[in-house]
């Protein structure tokens, strides 16, 4: 009986070990909900580079004005 609990003891051990570390591992893979922003900047980093360019601004002052044809 001293036997088998020895191996009982050491197979639960060894059990207990690589559960834990698999837990530890799973737990720095995975990114914490409130941390889901900071995940993303540092998974795509947005570096402002120049070429961003406001296209949604148009400026009249270069626009020509063309009278209707309909002559209303």
């Amino acid at each position: 009986m001293n036997r088998n609990r020895r191996i009982l003891f050491v197979v639960a051990l060894l059990f207990t070990i690589i559960i834990a570390l698999l837990a530890i591992d799973m737990g720095r893979r995975t990114t914490a909900p409130w941390n889901k922003k900071r995940q993303l900047e540092r998974a795509l980093p947005v570096e402002p580079d120049g070429t961003d360019i406001d296209t949604t601004v148009i400026d009249t002052s270069d626009t020509l004005f063309v009278e209707d044809s309909t002559g209303r």
